[in-house]
């Protein structure tokens, strides 16, 4: 599982490099609707995501009273890139490390008392990938809103044609 889970990993990392590089930082504060988050907050949610891995591979929860979550303030595509970054060489680190046996074991996502999820190691880190791709797409509907051109992610976007 660990092999497989680096190499999408890896490709994925692709693709978000290519979506992240291409928000306009004068944007950054900009949403599409009020209860939508700030391209600045997607952003950093996008970069940080892998944490979640490392996260799922080093501990058995992750609770928001014990580890109050604090977003990082980028204030431009080089330092969101970095963040991206750090985050994938730490997931791929302890992936690295990992023994395809733990992926089995519980994993809880709480605040206190208050449970918000419950899988395995494996699933909580396929459920990380799939946060990524999510909140990219999102990002790049926010991108065509604002008539940036959007990368491809398993082929050619209409941008590219």
């Amino acid at each position: 599982m660990t092999e497989m889970f680096l190499k999408e990993m890896a490709m994925e990392a692709e693709t978000t490099r290519k979506m992240l590089s291409r928000i306009p930082e004068d944007k950054y504060d900009w949403k599409p609707h009020e209860k939508s988050m700030s391209i600045r907050q997607l952003a950093t949610h996008i970069a940080e995501l892998p944490e979640w891995v490392s996260t799922a591979i080093t501990a058995d929860e992750l609770d928001f009273e014990k580890i109050p979550y604090a977003p990082k303030n980028i204030k431009n595509n080089k330092e969101l890139l970095a963040i991206l970054e750090k985050s994938l060489a730490g997931a791929e680190t302890d992936l690295k490390k990992a023994k395809d046996d733990i992926m089995g074991k519980e994993w809880t996502m709480r605040s206190g008392k208050d449970i918000y999820y419950t899988a395995t190691k494996g699933e909580v880190i396929r459920m990380s990938f799939s946060q990524i791709v999510h909140h990219r797409a999102q990002m790049g509907v926010f991108l065509r809103l604002l008539n940036v051109p959007i990368p491809g992610s398993y082929g050619p976007s209409a941008d590219e044609h």
